[in-house]
C-alpha cells in the first residue's frame, strides 16, 4: 500500500509532495526574505540570531546548512569572522541561486543542490548540522534526521529552528487565525502566490509538537536533547548530539 503524505491538508504521494513543495519555493524565491519580514513582523531576525547563538560555532567547524534557502543563516555566521567551512544544501535551484547572489564574495562556501533525505556525504563528516524553517517541508523528514545523525561526527551537534506549537491557548487561537486568514493574503499581495502561503500555514499546523519532535530525535539516536521555545512556542529550537 502506498503511503500518503500531507501537502498542507491535501493527501499526495511522495513524489507529488516533493514536486509541489519545490514549486512553492520556486514561486516565492525572489520575495522570500521580504515575506519573512512581513509575516513575522521582522521577528524572524531575532529568532535566527538566537539560533546562531545556540549553535555555538567554533573555529574550524565544518557546517552543513540544510534547506539553506536565501543564505540568511550563513550570512549571519559569516559576520562572526570565524574560520569555518560552510556547505549550503537546498533541493531548490531558485532558492540556492538567491544564496549565491548574497554570498558570492565568500570563498569558504560550497553550494550544493541535494535532498536532505539522502545526503551525498561520508559518515561522520560535519561538526554541526543546521536546519532552519525547512524540516516540515521535507517529504520524509524522519529520514532526514537519521541522515543528519549519519553525517555528523561523534560529538557533532544537530540544530533545528522550526515553527511549533504555542503554549498559551489565547496565543494559539490568535496565531491560527493569523496563519489561516492573514498569511495567504500577504502572500497574494507581495509574492503574487496566495496558495504558496496557504500551504506554508497548513504545513505548520501539521508539524509535530515540541515533545513529539524530541521523541523523534531520541529514536534517531540523538542524546542530550534540548527544546527551547521562543515567543511562547510559536517557534522552537531543538538541539541534540551524536555521542
Amino acid at each position: 500500500m502506498k503511503k500518503d503524505y500531507n501537502f498542507g491538508y491535501t493527501k499526495v504521494n511522495s513524489k507529488q509532495k516533493t514536486k509541489l513543495v519545490q514549486n512553492v519555493f520556486s514561486s516565492v524565491a525572489s520575495n522570500y526574505d521580504k515575506m519573512n519580514d512581513l509575516m513575522s513582523f521582522g521577528m524572524h531576525r531575532l529568532w535566527k540570531k538566537r539560533f546562531i547563538e545556540i549553535i555555538d560555532i567554533k573555529n574550524n567547524d565544518v557546517i552543513l546548512d540544510v534547506g539553506s534557502g536565501s543564505g540568511d543563516i550563513v550570512n549571519e555566521i559569516i559576520k562572526k569572522k570565524l574560520l569555518a567551512k560552510l556547505y549550503l544544501l537546498d533541493l531548490n535551484k531558485e532558492m540556492l541561486n538567491e544564496s549565491k547572489k548574497r554570498l558570492r564574495k565568500q570563498k569558504n562556501i560550497s553550494f550544493i543542490i541535494g535532498n536532505a533525505e539522502k545526503l551525498n556525504f561520508k559518515n561522520s563528516f560535519f561538526d554541526k548540522y543546521l536546519i532552519s524553517f525547512c524540516l516540515r517541508n521535507i517529504t520524509e523528514y524522519k529520514l532526514s534526521i537519521k541522515e543528519a545523525y549519519r553525517v555528523l561526527k561523534p560529538g557533532g551537534k544537530y540544530c533545528c529552528l522550526e515553527f511549533s506549537n504555542p503554549k498559551s491557548s489565547l496565543i494559539s487561537n490568535s496565531y491560527k487565525t493569523y496563519k489561516s486568514k492573514i498569511l495567504p493574503i500577504l502572500g497574494d499581495i507581495v509574492a503574487k502566490d496566495k496558495d504558496a502561503y496557504k500551504y506554508l500555514s497548513e504545513s505548520i499546523d501539521l508539524f509535530p509538537t515540541q515533545d513529539e519532535l524530541t521523541e523523534i530525535l531520541i529514536s534517531s539516536g540523538f542524546e542530550n536533547i534540548k527544546s527551547i521555545n521562543l515567543f511562547n512556542g510559536i517557534v522552537a529550537i531543538h538541539t541534540g548530539y551524536k555521542i
